[in-house]
């Protein structure tokens, strides 16, 4: 079985059409970066596959159903700045907030909600984080902490939105060893979103690179290069790759250069 299944699927996003008429597959075990630059669609598509939104046109298949919003199979980890709110409140009671129906307010967690919490911490390696409050960790700590939450209820699907945003290259190479770790331990698929390509380039078993409204998908040598890219910006891409490192350039404009902002 596909975790994820689109077949001519269009997006669209505040009356814009985001993607059009885009198919693809990704089997359940696979580490998939999606990639492309901002405003390609990346969160939308994220949005699409939660359950928030649904298509204009075409099919979407999770795990062999359609999408459905609070799907218990799928963790998903939104961006950090959205995600975390009160800074004061521990690690253990913001993974908490996620474990069964345990919600801010709510004056206790059962055993087994509690069980799962410090499960799910253990499991990225954060258990001494879990008493700490949010805004005395560090921005790699708290993703780790955003990483156990998404872990709760033993999902089959992991969706990260943009997780290595504002870390150094040594965080971000850890944040990712860490995914790609827990995936394949649980034997589970990985949609990992961002805007920057080399720090995945290493992991990753396949890209889904979004641009123009349209999809491309394989492994990094068959995306990521100059015919691809064009055909799919319809433009003249550039792909060029310096000691180890890969720029994707369009009239010598890096497309993935910039800081993130909002993606669409």
């Amino acid at each position: 079985m596909n975790a994820i299944e689109f077949d001519k699927v269009t997006l669209t996003y505040g009356g814009r059409r985001v993607l059009s008429d885009v198919s693809f597959s990704l089997p359940q075990g696979a580490f998939v970066g999606l990639l492309g630059a901002n405003g390609a669609g990346k969160t939308t598509m994220l949005r699409a596959i939660l359950g928030l939104i649904k298509p204009a046109g075409g099919a979407i298949s999770v795990l062999g159903k359609s999408p459905t919003r609070g799907n218990a199979d799928i963790g998903y980890m939104p961006q950090a700045r959205r995600a975390l709110g009160d800074v004061g409140v521990s690690g253990l009671d913001f993974v908490l907030s996620a474990a069964g129906g345990h919600r801010w307010g709510w004056p206790v967690a059962s055993a087994a909600e509690k069980e799962a919490a410090w499960k799910a911490l253990e499991e990225v390696g954060a258990g001494d984080l879990a008493r700490r409050p949010l805004g005395e960790l560090s921005g790699g700590e708290r993703q780790r902490i955003l990483i156990a939450q998404s872990l709760i209820g033993n999902p089959q699907l992991l969706l990260l939105d943009e997780p290595l945003i504002s870390l150094d290259a040594g965080h971000q190479r850890a944040i990712i060893d860490l995914v790609h770790q827990i995936g394949e331990r649980l034997g589970i698929a990985v949609l990992f979103c961002s805007h920057e390509i080399n720090p995945l380039l290493r992991a990753v078993d396949r890209v889904l690179y979004l641009g123009n409204r349209k999809a491309a998908i394989g492994s990094v040598d068959e995306v990521i290069s100059g015919p691809v890219l064009s055909k799919l910006y319809g433009t003249h891409i550039n792909v060029v790759r310096v000691a180890g490192r890969i720029f994707v350039m369009a009239d010598d404009v890096e497309l993935e250069s910039g800081a993130h902002v909002h993606d669409l």
